[in-house]
């Protein structure tokens, strides 16, 4: 029973995690990122990392591995509204 409740954390984990990939390619396609929140992605992306340190201190490789690899996505999304912002002379 606890190897079928692990294999739903990870079709789970895998599920939220690629749900980023269409915005991260939009992002990088359109070199804009006009209508993505710094708000909205910093706390998602703080909420991400106490999932990760709750995976690791409660041993759950699911949530650790898909909640690293989501913060990595979000981060990147948001380095990229950096860099576009500053390439098109906007202030963040």
């Amino acid at each position: 029973m606890q190897i079928q409740l692990e294999w739903i954390g990870y079709i789970a984990g895998v599920m939220t995690t690629l749900s980023f990939i269409p915005q991260l390619y939009k992002t990088w396609q359109s070199k804009s990122a006009h209508d993505i929140s710094y708000g909205m992605y910093a706390l998602f992306s703080g909420g991400l990392i106490l999932w990760t340190v709750y995976g690791f201190i409660k041993q759950a490789m699911p949530i650790v591995i898909a909640n690293s690899i989501t913060l990595i996505l979000a981060l990147t999304i948001l380095i990229l509204k950096y860099r576009y912002e500053q390439l098109q002379g906007r202030a963040p």
